[in-house]
């Protein structure tokens, strides 16, 4: 660029404006230079696109053109071409870039001309949003309200609808900005058409204070079903935003029903009684009406139905009444400080003390009440209540005939029968018996849940006669509640009969019944109810006990076991195994003939399972053995072993061996010893074994009890059964020679072989481990290694070879010799010993 075109470039706004508005033909020889010629030549002759010729023009005076002679360019373009938006966008630009960092107040002209332009562009432009966009950003520096929103609406009114958002945009700032009635009329133009955008709307007229159009603007939108929060707020939380609204501005809110608004609230949100009540109450005091506030919270802590509600509602009310008071109290003081009186006011002052008093000692009823509204059929509430009444006798009689009314009986929680004998103990206490019976015969035809809350019932009527020494008319309370037909088949269980129909079959009820006869009464009338109870088939076993006994602290002792045989025909085992043994002991004890005894032990051993078996064998063995023959009660004991269960067969084949070895000596229990050992399992059959060797061993059959070792070895594994080897080998020793010593050391290393190839030598060895591991042994891998080296010197050895001794090498290093260490052998035969 040539220097005196570069220090023209800087031109003044009041420069761009004189190019503007001066005319062409003056001063083109001022602007048009004899360099500009050939773009005046293509202007002139490119008609058919002139844009193109224009664009180079301006591209060319960009560069190389001062300010002036740009907007000049800029101005004849746009007159040549009013209708190109490209030109018109380029020349807005240029305007607005030169006058940007000018303060609109003080070049409020050089602004108004760029206005201007906007202007004459728009004329012909108006479609274009993207002018008015640029404009309204333009004028929004520039502080002109009125201009700038009347410029807003014709844009609005300008574009078309699908780019109207384009204006938004920047109108809604613009009304922020404007605040006051401007801006609320801006919104809600904007929510004709955004009705989404209400939040922002209620927070703009919270921020203004137009605090009735906010509420009203919640009221519509908690009304219109198809309205979301952008915020991501519910329905309830809208609703809670528009109560503290209406609550915190109470007094500025004109116009609402706020009173009907929260009540419908309370009524759509049960779970938000509390508040919604509480929020009412706080709406009434910040309106100064204090009396309709306190029936706002009386209305709330009567109605709602948690004790969460009840607490909020209670503590508001509480803060409620002590401000008051305070502030009274405050007022008092400074009356007396300046030596005034107002009676009126310290009047007023008792009463609101008195009122708080009553409130806090209202309390305890007013949480009973919560849950008694929750739960009217909730028994143990309304004897909280009654309780809470204490010795006012005129309410607790009131209480027990609300919780009568009110509580269904096939509904109940807790014992409703207990609520109706505690009613007539009331009465009984203070002295009215006939009230008290009233009461209870009221009581004993209400339907009750169950057959068990009537049978209590009779038995507290019952007692409540005791209590009063009317024995007779105990008893006759308790044949009334028992009364029931000769043969009845009624079901005790059957839920769709009365309690009443039922209640004849209650255990409790006949149990109370025959103790309270069997106090009173003679012994045919206990015997009668016993029968009775027979008849019903509701005995139990400690009633055929109780019956038997009472017989036999009479002397009637036939009947005490025809009873114990009643109670077996109603009872099997496991039941019948205790009534046996009972009536077994006394019919011993009894001495009756023997004959029966083994018939009543035959009967009581016909069906008796396993593990019931063992006492009865053992008392009908003992029978035999004071009162008949021996060989009986052996051959009792044989029939046992077969019969008991698993567990007691050992137990049992050793009493029956002693008792075989006491009565016919030892060599009787042979057979018995044979069978045990087939007939036990492998451990308790090696056990036997080791028995009957030692019992051989001492008749001197030392054979036999070699024999039976070796029988036994089988059961043994050398690994985890030590014991068993070395008593043999202690057997050896004593009694054998080189070759049952031989023999014995062969079958050991036989069965080791057979358990090293069979599945149990890995269980073996497992406990054998963890036997290790409880001992606290440290070097298991060691232990190992020897044991192995063992073995494969014994399977290395020749038949017949019993080493004397055996050597380990103590570790050393590599090349020493290493020093020996002599190890005794345990297999080792001491001759010396065989010899003596």
């Amino acid at each position: 660029m040539p220097a005196e075109i570069v220090s023209r470039s800087r031109a003044t706004p009041m420069e761009i404006d004189g190019a503007e508005s001066t005319d062409v033909t003056k001063i083109d020889m001022f602007l048009i230079s004899d360099d500009d010629n050939q773009y005046e030549q293509d202007i002139l002759r490119n008609t058919f696109d002139p844009l193109k010729a224009w664009l180079a023009y301006i591209e060319y005076k960009t560069n190389y053109g001062t300010v002036q002679e740009q907007a000049f360019i800029y101005e004849r373009a746009c007159k040549e071409l009013p209708r190109s938006y490209k030109l018109w966008k380029m020349y807005l630009d240029f305007r607005v870039k030169h006058v940007s960092g000018l303060n609109p107040a003080k070049y409020e002209a050089q602004y108004d001309k760029v206005n201007d332009c906007f202007e004459r562009a728009l004329v012909l432009l108006n479609k274009m949003p993207r002018i008015w966009t640029d404009y309204l950003e333009f004028l929004m520096k520039q502080c002109k309200i009125t201009k700038t929103r009347r410029t807003f609406d014709r844009a609005l009114r300008a574009l078309p609808l699908a780019q109207h958002n384009r204006i938004w945009t920047l109108y809604k700032p613009f009304a922020n900005t404007a605040s006051g009635p401007t801006a609320v009329k801006i919104w809600k133009r904007y929510m004709q058409v955004h009705p989404e955008d209400a939040e922002d709307f209620i927070e703009l007229l919270v921020e203004l204070g137009h605090y009735t159009e906010a509420a009203k603007k919640y009221i519509d939108i908690l009304d219109d079903p198809r309205f979301k929060s952008k915020k991501g707020l519910g329905h309830f939380q809208l609703w809670s935003e528009l109560c503290d609204l209406l609550v915190n501005h109470a007094r500025e809110i004109k116009g609402i029903p706020v009173e009907k608004i929260i009540r419908s609230g309370i009524q759509k949100f049960s779970d938000q009684k509390g508040k919604l009540w509480s929020s009412l109450a706080t709406y009434w005091i910040t309106r100064g009406d204090f009396e309709r506030a306190r029936d706002a919270y009386e209305e709330g802590i009567t109605t709602v139905m948690t004790v969460r509600d009840f607490t909020h509602i209670f503590d508001a009310y509480a803060e409620f009444e002590e401000s008051v008071i305070g502030t009274l109290m405050e007022e008092a003081a400074d009356r007396a400080a300046e030596g005034a009186t107002d009676e009126d006011a310290d009047y007023d002052l008792d009463i609101r003390m008195m009122r708080f008093e009553q409130l806090m000692d209202r309390r305890p009823f007013l949480v009973n009440d919560v849950l008694l509204r929750q739960n009217p059929n909730n028994v143990i509430e309304w004897e909280k209540r009654v309780g809470l009444w204490g010795e006012n006798k005129q309410e607790v009689v009131q209480t027990y005939t609300d919780a009568i009314a009110a509580v269904n009986p096939k509904k109940a929680v807790g014992q409703f029968n207990q609520l109706w004998a505690n009613y007539a103990k009331f009465y009984e206490k203070g002295g009215d018996l006939r009230n008290a019976r009233i009461i209870m015969e009221k009581a004993v035809k209400v339907p009750f849940k169950t057959v068990q809350e009537l049978a209590e019932l009779w038995v507290e009527w019952a007692e409540m006669e005791l209590r009063n020494n009317n024995f007779n008319r105990a008893v006759e309370i308790m044949a009334k509640a028992t009364q029931a037909p000769k043969r009845s088949t009624v079901d005790y269980f059957d839920e769709t009969l009365t309690p009443q129909a039922r209640v004849h079959k209650s255990w409790k009820l006949w149990s109370f019944y025959v103790d309270l006869v069997e106090s009173v009464g003679t012994l045919d009338e206990t015997k009668a109810i016993y029968d009775r109870i027979f008849e019903l088939r509701i005995a139990t076993p400690q009633t055929v006990v109780n019956y038997a006994n009472l017989l036999e602290e009479h002397k009637y002792f036939e009947e005490s076991f025809k009873v114990y045989e009643r109670g077996l025909d109603l009872f099997r085992y496991p039941i019948a195994f205790e009534l046996w043994n009972l009536y077994l002991t006394k019919a011993c004890a009894r001495r009756i003939d023997i004959e029966r005894l083994r018939d009543l032990f035959e009967q009581a051993l016909e069906d008796c399972p396993p593990k019931f078996a063992k006492p009865l064998y053992l008392m009908y063995g003992n029978l035999e053995e004071e009162r008949g023959l021996a060989r009986h009660a052996m051959r009792i004991y044989e029939r046992a072993t077969r019969a008991v269960s698993d567990e007691d067969r050992k137990e049992m084949f050793d009493f029956y061996i002693t008792k075989s070895a006491s009565n016919f000596g030892l060599t009787s229990t042979r057979p018995i010893y044979e069978r045990a050992i087939e007939a036990l399992p492998d451990k308790e059959a090696k056990e036997m074994c080791l028995k009957f060797a030692e019992m051989e061993r001492r008749l001197g059959e030392i054979d036999r009890a070699r024999a039976i070792y070796g029988h036994a070895s089988q059961f043994a594994d050398p690994r985890i059964d030590p014991g068993f080897w070395k008593k043999w080998e202690t057997f050896e020793v004593q009694h054998g020679n080189e070759d049952t010593f031989k023999e014995m050391l062969r079958i050991k290393r036989s069965v080791q072989a057979q358990y090293n190839t069979d599945v149990s030598f890995i269980a073996s060895q497992a406990v054998a481990r963890s036997q290790q591991q409880k001992d606290g042994v440290s070097s298991a891998v060691d232990e190992t290694k020897d044991a192995m080296e063992a073995l494969e010197r014994e399977a290395n050895a020749p038949v017949g070879f019993v080493a004397a001794k055996d050597t380990a090498p103590i570790k050393g290093t590599i090349g020493d010799e290493a020093p020996k260490q002599t190890v005794a052998n345990t297999e080792e035969i001491d001759l010396d010993a065989m010899e003596e």
